[in-house]
């Protein structure tokens, strides 16, 4: 995989890395550079509750929430625009 550095030199780390690596927004991410001249990157993970790191799925989180009931026709007549 291949990235390209910008002006401030700031890359974007590919998401299979990012997977591979638990990476989320925020990370802590350190870099070194092995005998071989090989850069090797690291995640600087933190000692966590492993049942507060999961992350909810957004649509478990809204579901159920709508106060409003709808049937498909009107929903679809409102989406649409139709009178």
């Amino acid at each position: 995989m291949t990235t390209t550095m910008t002006s401030k030199g700031q890359v974007t780390i590919p998401k299979p890395i990012r997977d591979a690596l638990c990476l989320l927004p925020g990370s802590a991410i350190e870099f070194s550079v092995n005998a071989q001249g090989e850069v090797v990157l690291h995640s600087c993970k933190p000692k966590a509750d492993p049942a507060k790191s999961v992350i909810p799925d957004r649509f478990e989180v809204a579901r159920g929430k709508a106060d409003i009931k709808w049937n498909t026709d009107e929903l679809m007549a409102l989406l649409r625009g139709e009178d």
